[in-house]
């Protein structure tokens, strides 16, 4: 297997990328071709010790930046590290893409280079929610902010399709994110999209209202992209902001500091929970090869995470299914 890196994408690009390259390759059986500018990705590379053989630079020297227009960058900038990375999977150098760039690019890119399932009109970001039971499916959580119901209907369908292969949830419930439970609630997107996704062949279980999200009342958390990222950075802000008080708590006396010590075991594990570092990155479903997006901010764990994630994607075969669902 062999999988394409964007290494200039991302707000610790390339540093953390490719160290992030390098952890993957030493704990996967994988190839990895690296994009972006050869002089930088071969003087961050002298850094470590890796097998050599298993990693393959692809010299692109521009870069998408998160100021610039998606698409008119994907047109562009031609010899840009995702672009290059993009065609490259296009034309079948590898089985699959990972970059923490421009989320809009990637998707511009995935629809204009890659191109779409036939049968699905938009492509959506999905991404692993924690809650009290595990996890739950966010789609979309940021790729489409204007949609039509038919598009949430084929998010759920890809979603319930990733979540069953690539997760194991047998028969995954599929909910409605909306402003309350009863039918005919929301606005008319909502409304209509709740019929479509009851007539379907999906184990639907109705609205679901944002504040039991983290109950896991929902197996694929289905809204467009403009709710999904506000439910995504609300919770990322809210997990930021609940443990920055707690560490306030626990450090201001003595006997808070004696909780703390024994608390701290719990503490680790609720905080790698809610740490999106460890769930990798949001697959982009909908387009024809795997694409995976890795957070903005990732670092190398994050990086070697996602890498693990994609290699799942691409094992499980989800983009055939998903096509043969949709087609069916």
């Amino acid at each position: 297997m062999k999988i394409i890196v964007d290494s200039m994408g991302g707000d610790n690009a390339p540093i953390e990328v490719i160290k992030g390259i390098v952890d993957a390759i030493k704990e996967y059986k994988i190839d990895i071709i690296v994009v972006g500018n050869e002089e930088v990705i071969n003087r961050e590379l002298n850094k470590y010790d890796y097998p050599k053989e298993r990693i393959e630079i692809l010299d692109a020297k521009d870069i998408i930046t998160n100021e610039d227009d998606p698409a008119l960058a994907i047109r562009r900038k031609k010899d840009s590290s995702m672009v290059v990375g993009l065609k490259a999977l296009a034309e079948g150098k590898g089985d699959g893409f990972l970059s923490a760039g421009s989320t809009g690019a990637l998707l511009a890119g995935g629809l204009f280079i890659v191109k779409r399932i036939r049968g699905i009109d938009r492509a959506a970001l999905t991404t692993v929610y924690p809650t009290t039971n595990g996890m739950s499916l966010l789609v979309d959580a940021g790729a489409n902010v204007d949609c039509k119901p038919e598009y949430l209907r084929q998010f759920g369908l890809m979603g319930s399709t990733y979540m069953e292969n690539v997760l194991g949830r047998q028969n995954p419930k599929v909910g409605l994110v909306n402003i309350g439970t009863e039918v005919g609630k929301g606005n008319q997107l909502v409304k209509d999209s709740y019929y479509l996704l009851k007539e379907s062949n999906m184990n639907f279980v109705g609205n679901i209202e944002a504040r039991t999200l983290p109950q896991g009342e929902a197996d694929v958390i289905v809204c467009d992209g403009f709710v999904g990222n506000i439910i995504l950075k609300l919770t990322e802000g809210v997990a930021i902001s609940f443990f920055s008080e707690l560490k306030s708590i626990f450090t201001s006396n003595t006997k808070s500091k004696i909780g703390a010590l024994l608390l701290k075991p719990r503490m680790k594990t609720l905080k790698n929970k809610m740490d999106y570092r460890e769930y990798g990155g949001a697959p982009l479903l909908g387009i024809k090869k795997p694409v995976v997006k890795a957070h903005g901010s990732s670092d190398a764990y994050a990086i070697k995470n996602a890498i693990k994630q994609l290699v799942n994607f691409i094992e499980k075969d989800i983009i055939n299914i998903i096509e043969n669902e949709i087609n069916d």
